[in-house]
């Protein structure tokens, strides 16, 4: 299955978060407190149009909480953020991960708090058809990949082969490990730490959710995943 389509469905149960536009006298703030997707979260369509929102804002402030999403959208946010003419600043409130991990990148600073997450993974997708059609697809993902290690190897300075080695493996990181590794710039004052709150079974290696938060209901294998009994369900209908 893929991966951003199991994070839509286990997640389908969050309250959607819009990406608001909070403007002051000399600066402006976006959430991208979701799924990165044109279909199912932020969009980068209304990421430019919370940015056109922001005018002539000195400081644009991007709060990111993402288990990532649509790798394609992602970069047309980022260049939405590149556009903007006063210095962005990324926080990174809860999660950040996969896609979202390039969008806070794409920030002049990126502030983590302690107690988030932050994950690099390699590129997923879906193919479908003969042997030359699985090899197509996969030379398209190491393109993309291409891409996506000359952010990391641009904002932390390391090796090609480094990055590409953190890729394979998922890497998670807490604040301190992303400020050690280089992909954030420093860790947010005060003593908030938000912890996971999201359903992030799509990965391989993801963090437990808080432990404070509700509890999911008892997962069902369906098509060899564990999802909820109610993701379980929309799936069967959808396969129907």
């Amino acid at each position: 299955m893929n991966n951003l389509f199991k994070l839509h469905l286990d997640n389908l149960q969050r309250e959607k978060q819009p990406v608001n536009l909070v403007k002051n006298a000399s600066d402006a703030t976006l959430y991208i407190y979701d799924v990165i997707s044109a279909d199912w979260g932020v969009s980068a369509l209304s990421v430019i149009d919370a940015i056109t929102q922001a005018g002539d804002a000195k400081t644009l402030n991007v709060r990111i909480s993402s288990p990532g999403g649509d790798v394609f959208e992602s970069r047309a946010i980022m260049a939405a953020i590149a556009r903007f003419s006063g210095n962005t600043i990324a926080h990174i409130d809860g999660v950040c991960a996969s896609a979202a991990t390039s969008i806070a990148l794409a920030c002049n600073e990126v502030v983590m708090s302690d107690g988030g997450f932050f994950m690099i993974h390699n590129a997923k997708g879906m193919a479908w058809g003969d042997k030359q059609a699985m090899r197509d697809t996969a030379d398209l993902l190491e393109k993309i990949e291409s891409v996506i290690v000359a952010d990391y190897t641009g904002k932390t300075g390391k090796d090609a082969t480094e990055i590409i080695a953190m890729m394979d493996a998922e890497t998670w990181m807490t604040a301190t490990e992303a400020l050690e590794n280089g992909f954030i710039d420093r860790i947010a004052d005060g003593k908030a730490k938000p912890g996971n709150t999201w359903n992030l079974s799509a990965y391989a290696n993801a963090p437990p959710p808080d432990p404070k938060e509700e509890t999911p209901t008892e997962p069902t294998l369906v098509a060899g995943f564990f999802m909820s009994a109610a993701n379980a369900n929309r799936l069967r209908i959808l396969e129907i």
